[in-house]
Order: structure tokens, then C-alpha cells, then sequence
């Protein structure tokens, strides 16, 4: 009778999906990416496929666009709560800053001992060439149609209303950012300012509410649905030019940026 009953007994399923890379709104020729776009077909399958028990986030990112760290999460958010399905994050080396805004769209995030997690704060980085293009005596000309059109323009000297104009735009992405990981984290979070930037590594995180617990996809599903619990992996479908290795030299550029992210945190 044992044996009749455990042939019929449901298996519970766990959908796995990873979030891996810098948030943006992608590259062409099959680069990596993590944008809302890229993302929205494999989220609706791991939500809906076989009606899983749980989605687990496998997360890896330093972070990149706001707008597209939002669209993804409220994604997430929208298709647990239609689907009636708990998500549950994993952070492995990097979950900052947009990784961050990522991991709190899930019920319950995990991390190893050595995650590095939170930065939650906004940059803007450039450069200035104004000096070097004297030097070489090129002539910089710009026309414009609005006073305003050529703001932090990397080849004129910066403007102190142009600073004031791009740091009142940081703050309204800033309390965004507060309010969404406010509003997942709630009570959990410590009594202390940690909206700064800073950042913090394992059981720090736990510790200040940032995250729920030290631990592993596997062992942890495994313990919360069971020794025989089955792990449906979703993922994109590499590019033509991707698999032998080629990329666009358009890439280069964003490359440049997504790897100043990772080195931000030592990888």
C-alpha cells in the first residue's frame, strides 16, 4: 500500500532560473544581458511550466540600470503572487546594488558566506577631455536646440548647475531604491542607515536584516521540499556567434562598463 501511494504522490518541483550578469537593456549579437525583454519569457515559463512548488533566483550581478532592475523585480513579483508561488534568491559572489533591488523581490534570500551584498545607492561615472582636446588644439562644436540638451557633456568643462540638475536625479532613483527594499524587507532590516552604498559580506547581511540566512540552492530546496524534490532549470538559448565565440565590436564599449562593475567588487 506504501509502495501504491508513493508511485502516485505528487514530485515537488522547483524552477531554477539564473540571474547572471550586469542589468541593462542588453547587447546585440547574443551578448550577455539581464534586461526585463530578455528575461520575460523564461520568468513566464518558470512560473507557469508544470506549476512548480517554488522558483528559485540563482543571482550573480553587481548591478547596472534602475529601470531595469524595477521592470524585472516587479516581474517576479507579479508572477509569484498570480501564480501563488514563493520565490526564494541565492546570492553566490555579487548581489549589489540593481543584484540587490533583485534578490528582495523574492520571499526569503539566501547567500554564502562570502556574498557580497547591498550597495544600495546610485552612481554616475564619466570622464573629462576638455584639457587634452586644448592641448591637441581640437575644436569641440556643438549645437544644440535647449539650453540643457548637452548636460555632462564628457568634452566641455563641468557645470555646477549641471551637478546640482544630475544629483537631484540620483536622489529620486535613490528613495526609489530605498522604498522598494523597505517595503520587501520591512521590520526585518536593523535600525541602522543602510542606504549609504555600503556594502556587506555573509552573515553581516543576516545580521542586519539584509538578507535572511546563510545558505545553498540545493541543500536548502532539498530541506524545505524533500530529499527527492526535482530542479527545473531554465535558461537562454545560446546565439550562433556566441558559440564559436565571436562578438560584435560594438560590444567593446559595454564590455569596458560591465567589467568596471564586477572589478568594483574585486572580481
Amino acid at each position: 500500500m506504501k509502495k501504491l501511494l508513493k508511485k502516485f504522490k505528487k514530485t515537488p518541483k522547483v524552477a531554477v532560473l539564473r540571474l547572471d550578469g550586469v542589468i541593462g537593456g542588453g547587447s546585440r549579437f547574443g551578448g550577455p544581458s539581464l534586461s526585463d525583454a530578455e528575461l520575460a519569457p523564461l520568468l513566464e515559463r518558470a512560473f507557469r511550466k508544470g506549476k512548480p512548488d517554488a522558483v528559485a533566483l540563482a543571482i550573480n550581478s553587481p548591478g547596472g540600470s534602475p529601470v531595469q532592475s524595477s521592470l524585472i523585480g516587479a516581474r517576479i513579483r507579479r508572477l509569484s503572487i498570480e501564480t501563488k508561488t514563493p520565490v526564494f534568491a541565492f546570492c553566490e559572489d555579487v548581489a549589489a546594488s540593481g543584484g540587490y533591488w533583485l534578490a528582495c523581490s523574492a520571499d526569503e534570500i539566501f547567500v554564502d558566506e562570502s556574498s557580497i551584498v547591498g550597495s544600495i545607492g546610485v552612481i554616475s561615472a564619466s570622464f573629462g577631455f576638455q584639457d587634452l582636446l586644448q592641448k591637441q588644439g581640437i575644436e569641440r562644436r556643438v549645437h544644440t536646440a535647449g539650453k540643457d540638451k548637452s548636460m555632462g557633456d564628457p568634452f566641455r568643462p563641468e557645470k555646477p548647475e549641471d551637478i546640482e540638475r544630475i544629483k537631484a536625479l540620483q536622489k529620486t532613483i535613490h528613495d526609489n531604491f530605498i522604498a522598494h527594499v523597505k517595503t520587501r524587507r520591512g521590520e526585518k532590516l536593523a535600525q541602522t542607515d543602510l542606504f549609504t552604498g555600503e556594502i556587506w559580506v555573509g552573515a553581516s547581511a543576516v545580521d542586519l536584516g539584509l538578507v535572511d540566512s546563510v545558505g545553498h540552492l540545493v541543500p536548502m530546496m532539498k530541506f524545505r521540499y524533500g530529499e527527492d524534490v526535482k530542479f527545473i532549470f531554465h535558461g537562454k538559448k545560446k546565439s550562433l556567434l556566441s558559440k564559436f565565440g565571436l562578438t560584435a565590436a560594438s560590444n567593446i564599449a559595454s564590455s569596458i562598463e560591465d567589467r568596471a562593475l564586477w572589478s568594483k567588487f574585486g572580481l
